[in-house]
């Protein structure tokens, strides 16, 4: 390739300090080495970079496009430079977080904000999963981490996991719903006389998790919380829901709980890495998230 960044860095300086005498000067060489090389460029390619026909040369349309674009590969080599040297320190290029659709992303913004100012350039990928797609995602898919996800984790020394905690579950129903004016606590039979809305398992390999669920029961299902949220509220099917993602309907009469008879009370919820990948930036996100308090009001 007869470019290099030697000369884009040259049209840079040239385009920030107007001539060939003070470009030169902040690039610690003389202005005929400078002027040789654009030259020189000029010839390889056949093409004209600067008008010399003045008393000071300006950029030609050709030197113009060649000086915006050149900046974006000297962007980009600058942060090549960049990445390279933090890979090395141990800093990864990318950390890929699993969420569980019941931990509430928002707990995540201020530890965002603090590893953005550290700078360290790791892109940040989050994607939220149901039931045992969070396991699948750190299993199959190559997540780095996943926080929040609920059932036992699987054995195999390729990861390692914390217990967080545990996430309570109520049975809600809107105002407007038939069961809302029971009484009792809610039988199975009772249940399975209405629809129930459901959370699928956005696992397409590892085996499915049903979690308060009756085979008898008619259902309607949906792919994630506020979905389900929507149709509860709106009375149109009754189901379980953490009490976490419950507590502001409840608190606000939109929704009811009830007492139910038989049912799952408490998930579990873990934290799990995959221990091939433990990068600075990795280890950052796992000690930051074991002690901030977030998870200490989240999970009992």
């Amino acid at each position: 390739m007869r470019l290099n960044l030697e000369v884009l860095l040259i049209l840079d300086a040239l385009d920030k300090h107007g001539s060939f005498a003070t470009a030169a000067e902040s690039l610690f060489k003389t202005p005929a080495a400078l002027s040789y090389m654009i030259q020189k460029l000029e010839s390889d390619l056949d093409i004209t970079l600067l008008d010399r026909s003045g008393h000071r040369a300006k950029f030609t349309d050709t030197g113009r496009m060649m000086l915006e674009k050149g900046r974006l590969l000297l962007n980009a080599a600058k942060d090549l430079e960049k990445q390279a040297v933090q890979v090395q320190s141990g800093w990864e290029k990318e950390l890929s977080i699993a969420l569980d659709d019941s931990f509430p992303f928002a707990a995540l913004l201020p530890l965002i904000d603090e590893f953005h100012a550290l700078n360290k350039q790791t892109r940040l990928n989050f994607t939220h999963h149901t039931l045992a797609g969070s396991w699948e995602e750190l299993t199959h898919h190559g997540a780095d981490m996943i926080l929040g996800a609920i059932n036992e984790p699987p054995t195999s020394g390729a990861w390692s996991y914390k217990m967080l905690g545990t996430l309570d579950n109520v049975f809600v129903v809107a105002p407007s719903h038939p069961l809302a004016q029971t009484q009792t606590p809610l039988s199975n039979d009772q249940l399975c006389l209405h629809r129930a809305v459901v959370i699928s398992d956005s696992a397409r390999s590892c085996q499915p998790i049903n979690s308060n669920l009756m085979d008898e029961q008619p259902q309607i299902r949906v792919d994630d919380f506020h979905t389900k949220l929507t149709l509860l509220r709106a009375g149109m099917g009754c189901g379980f829901l953490p009490r976490h993602i419950a507590r502001p309907w409840l608190e606000n009469g939109e929704l009811l709980e009830k007492e139910v008879v038989s049912f799952r009370e408490k998930d579990v919820a873990y934290m799990a890495w995959r221990n091939h990948s433990d990068g600075l930036a990795q280890r950052w996100w796992r000690e930051a998230l074991l002690s901030d308090g977030v998870l200490e009001h989240l999970y009992h």
